[in-house]
This record gives structure tokens, sequence and C-alpha cells, in this order.
């Protein structure tokens, strides 16, 4: 089985995330960019509600979201930068139930794994990316940006909750090319 690869060209991800809000589809262009802002896994990011990120008495949106991860346990807060907050703001008039990505069904739920699965197939079909992509691209995406930024792998290891930096490593998907040009791009005399 191959690996899940991050998205390794900001034009395509913006293609991704734009891709939706042409369409009109608030919710999908939200997923898209929290995904790849947040860099949580899809089963976290799906149970996300609106008062989460949103203080209704306040009338504002948190500049922080607090959850309690699914597959660890632990707790972690996120801050939500620009983007994230302008995708959500976008949605917010439209929003049905409590949850973010909420289902287009009656009851009060979110979408499922398969249907962020099938949102995300239809986007990356249309950009053409090719390769192995999955709901997992955009937690990878933003680890690997974050690298790419000069972000100490000791604060990626944190962000992502792992346990050791060879995990870490492997998830972000560093080529043997992008080795490459780290040699090739140090002039030490």
């Amino acid at each position: 089985m191959a690996t899940t690869e991050p998205i390794k060209e900001k034009g395509k991800v913006r293609e991704l995330a734009e891709y939706w809000l042409k369409r009109g589809s608030l919710r999908n262009h939200a997923l898209i960019v929290l995904g790849v802002c947040t860099a949580l896994r899809i089963s976290d990011l799906l149970r996300i509600s609106w008062q989460d990120v949103y203080d209704f008495e306040h009338d504002e949106f948190h500049s922080h979201i607090t959850i309690t991860e699914k597959k660890t346990g632990k707790a972690k807060t996120i801050a939500l930068n620009k983007q994230a907050i302008h995708a959500l703001r976008l949605y917010f008039p439209h929003r049905r139930g409590s949850f973010i990505f909420a289902s287009n069904r009656k009851e009060d739920k979110a979408i499922s794994r398969v249907q962020a699965w099938r949102v995300l197939k239809e986007a990356f079909n249309a950009v053409k990316l090719v390769g192995n992509y999955s709901c997992t691209s955009m937690r990878k995406t933003f680890g690997y940006f974050a690298w790419k930024s000069g972000v100490l792998p000791a604060m990626l290891v944190d962000l992502y909750n792992h346990s050791s930096y060879e995990i870490t490593k492997r998830y972000l998907g560093i080529s043997q090319d992008e080795r490459d040009a780290v040699y090739l791009s140090l002039a030490l005399f």
C-alpha cells in the first residue's frame, strides 16, 4: 500500500481550496482550508462544532480552539490563522446545525469520513493532483510547508502529537530530491 502524500505545491493547495469556493460550497471550502491550516486528523476535524470556533455571546470568532484528539485522547489547542477565520466567516451565515461540517441530511450530524473523502477526491481530480492523496494529505501538507519554512522538527513532533521524530519524518514524505537540494544549496566556502 502506498503512503499518502502531502501536497507539495502551494499553487495546488490554493487551487484545491478555491475549487469548492468557486462552486459555492462554502462548507467544502472550509473543510479544505481548516484541514490544511489546523493539521487535525479528519476524525477530529469533522467533530468541530460552531461553539468550538465562535463565541455567540460576544459575536466573534475564537482565536484558538481546544479539542481532545480522538486517537490519542490528548488535549490540543490550535491557533486559528487568518485563512481559517476567513473561510469560517464566509461559511458562518450559511451554517446548518451545530457542526461546522454538517451533513445535508435532516439530523444534526457531521459529514462522515467517507463523505469528506468524496469531497476531497473530487477536488483532487479537478485540480489534476496525481499521486496518492487522501484526507490525511491535508494534515501532511501543513507539516510539509511548516518544515519547508524552517519550523524545527521537535515542534512538528509536538504539533502532530507523534511519539518520535522518526514518525514525523516519515509523515512529511521528504524526497531524495529535497535532500539533494539541501546539499546543493549550501555554499560554505
